[in-house]
């Protein structure tokens, strides 16, 4: 089981900014937040729920990910892709049942502004 995960990206502010958007409908803020001076090479702010940052952002060379985070909705995945597209993310799967993994698979993908593919999933019944 994974506790945080981190990705680089090139511009850090309008990273942060896309992610307090996009992730907003999730549930998923930022928690906390530390600077160069504190991990000894650069900022990185941590987004996460309940006080637990467990989704990292911090400028670098960028090397193209996929994270998916959980939706308790499909609703919510909904909401989570409009939040995304408006915070300057682009279509990459818009909302909808991906049965080739299992029968109630819903999920959309935004990529985000370096080109990473993030998710919004929920795994649930209608």
């Amino acid at each position: 089981m994974l506790d945080h995960i981190g990705i680089a990206v090139t511009d850090f502010g309008r990273s942060k900014n896309f992610y307090v958007h996009a992730l907003s409908p999730l549930g998923i803020d930022v928690v906390m937040e530390v600077t160069a001076e504190q991990t000894g090479s650069t900022p990185s702010c941590g987004l996460g729920s309940d006080g637990k940052p467990y989704f990292w952002i911090s400028p670098g060379a960028v090397a193209h990910n996929h994270v998916a985070f959980t939706a308790a909705t499909r609703a919510d995945v909904d909401s989570f892709y409009k939040s995304a597209l408006a915070a300057g993310g682009r279509d990459n799967g818009a909302p909808g049942l991906r049965p080739h993994y299992h029968p109630d698979y819903y999920g959309a993908f935004v990529l985000d502004p370096d080109g990473h593919n993030i998710e919004a999933v929920c795994h649930r019944p209608e």
